[in-house]
């Protein structure tokens, strides 16, 4: 990954214990995030890696067969391709079993929209 942002080291941790294809994917969504969103802070909140801009707007959990790529306001987003998953108020995800499964334009797409929603919307978790 090429980024000028700084990554933090609890997530560097987070993406080297999964390994294998897991971590081949969480690095590419780094990528991609960092790419989608230059003005986003990679944190580790929750046990997860979570990327901020006026608040959380999207995260990445591993699970033992795929990894969730999440939008906390994932309901608001367009999905002309109905790749998003979930059924709560709010929340969203796309779940990934390998790095194939990524499928950039649409997830660049998302990470706009959601960072859009908070800009403009302020932080999902304070209402």
């Amino acid at each position: 990954m090429v980024s000028d942002q700084p990554r933090e080291p609890k997530v560097d941790e987070y993406v080297k214990k999964q390994g294998g294809w897991k971590a081949d994917v969480l690095e590419q969504l780094r990528a991609l995030l960092f790419e989608s969103a230059p003005d986003a802070r990679e944190a580790y909140k929750w046990a997860q890696p979570v990327y901020e801009v006026k608040g959380p707007f999207c995260y990445m959990k591993a699970f033992k067969n795929h990894i969730n790529f999440g939008f906390w306001r994932g309901a608001e987003l367009d999905d002309p391709l109905s790749l998003l998953g979930g059924s709560g108020e709010k929340m969203r995800h796309v779940s990934l079993t390998k790095v194939e499964d990524i499928q950039e334009d649409a997830l660049r797409a998302f990470i706009r929209q959601a960072v859009h929603l908070n800009q403009t919307k302020g932080d999902p978790t304070k209402g």
